[in-house]
């Protein structure tokens, strides 16, 4: 398949028309700016040869007719606040353009090309809600417990939009070869190895924790030191603590991140009485989370009790690492050879629909360059160059599991 080069960069830049602000884009979930987005995709994937709807979770789903098999190309097109045009957007214009050249050329005669925006992947009311309820795992009382940081349910916004009541699509895996998605690489790693593509390997699973030291306030001006009961101090000891831990006990695929700190009353004439700190770290493998997790409650129970303070640990999130499916991550590799593109193989770092996806098909995702490695705001950027050789590589993989599979 030739894919339309020209008209991939334009409908890139259509799409970001819908919430532009600087070089970026603000579309957060079930506003205006989301839905005229969606409405605009769907129109677009009619215009392709597709029956495309919006379903009842804000899913813009698109299916090649008078095929039994396809396979099923898509991202979202959710931004978050002051996010970046291409995160999430380009691998749903990516499947729309193989779909758009596959009906226009003729080819793939066995082979459909279905293509999908999850929606609320950044997690506005609830993260990975379209993937989730596309896979059967989003329940009504998901829905219904869902809000967003102004307390707004998703129930609320469903409605709103006008989604309330439609039927919800549902992955199908007797139709479903494969999942694919595509996406900007959102770090550092492919422009600093002078890599074009990357071979997503894993998905890294996500774990958070919120830890609390309780003290005592007192006037921090008459309070010797060796009597005060300092919630401050002592989280920042740990803090430093669980720093050294965690290199120790992590992968060299570990990061981790002290991302709010909080203390109490917050004056600076008073010993805090209460302060609290959100730990989170990531990996692609359960084991090394295990580990990280049990280094967390060590330190916690080493520092419980010092200056006396009492030290509580909460785990809030916990979410599984996914491996990819190593068929098609081989495939894509032979789609990079064919063209003589260097790659890499890697975990992302960031989640992804595609690990929802992966519980119920054989799934992967390719990786092209971030350019300063940003994203999740206004710089983020890629070239054109990467952009359409990214947009090349999935087509030929799908060329190539046509042929794999007798359906070419």
């Amino acid at each position: 398949m030739q894919l339309n080069h020209t008209r991939l960069l334009n409908n890139l830049t259509q799409l970001a028309q819908f919430g532009k602000v600087e070089t970026g884009v603000n579309r957060l979930s079930f506003t205006s700016e989301d839905r005229a987005a969606r409405q605009w995709l769907v129109e677009q994937m009619r215009e392709a040869g597709l029956d495309a709807e919006i379903d009842g979770i804000g899913n813009v789903y698109g299916r090649t007719r008078g095929v039994d098999t396809a396979v099923l190309i898509g991202s979202h097109t959710d931004s978050v606040p002051k996010g970046g045009w291409l995160d999430g957007a380009m691998g749903v214009l990516y499947g729309l353009e193989v779909a758009r050249t596959r009906n226009e050329s003729n080819t793939l005669p066995g082979l459909g090309v279905d293509v999908i925006s999850f929606a609320d992947e950044e997690g506005t009311y609830r993260a990975l809600a379209g993937s989730l309820s596309f896979c059967g795992e989003l329940s009504d009382v998901d829905i219904k417990d869902a809000k967003n940081m102004h307390g707004v349910s998703l129930t609320h916004a469903l409605t709103e939009a006008g989604y309330a009541g439609q039927p919800r699509a549902r992955i199908d895996p007797s139709r479903h070869l494969a999942y694919f998605e595509g996406h900007i690489e959102q770090g550092p790693r492919l422009e600093v190895e002078g890599q074009k593509i990357g071979l997503v390997t894993a998905i890294v699973g996500i774990r958070r924790s919120r830890i609390t030291c309780t003290g005592q306030a007192d006037h921090a001006g008459t309070t010797p030191m060796h009597l005060r009961k300092d919630a401050g101090a002592v989280l920042i000891r740990l803090c430093a603590e669980l720093l050294n831990r965690f290199a120790n006990a992590g992968s060299e695929l570990s990061v981790w991140n002290l991302g709010h700190i909080v203390f109490e009353p917050g004056a600076g004439n008073v010993v805090p009485s209460l302060a609290q700190v959100l730990v989170e770290f990531r990996d692609p493998r359960p084991e090394v989370l295990d580990r990280l997790e049990a280094e967390i409650n060590a330190a916690v129970a080493e520092f419980h009790g010092q200056q006396g303070v009492s030290i509580e640990v909460a785990h809030l999130l916990s979410i599984a690492p996914a491996d990819m499916d190593a068929a098609l991550v081989d495939t894509i590799e032979a789609a990079t050879r064919q063209q003589a593109v260097p790659a890499l193989r890697m975990p992302s770092g960031a989640g992804h629909d595609a690990m929802v996806l992966s519980r119920y098909v054989p799934t992967a995702m390719l990786f092209i360059p971030s350019i300063g490695g940003r994203s999740h705001d206004v710089a983020e950027d890629t070239s054109a160059e990467d952009i359409c050789l990214g947009a090349d590589i999935l087509a030929d993989t799908v060329a190539l599991l046509a042929r794999q599979k007798g359906l070419a």
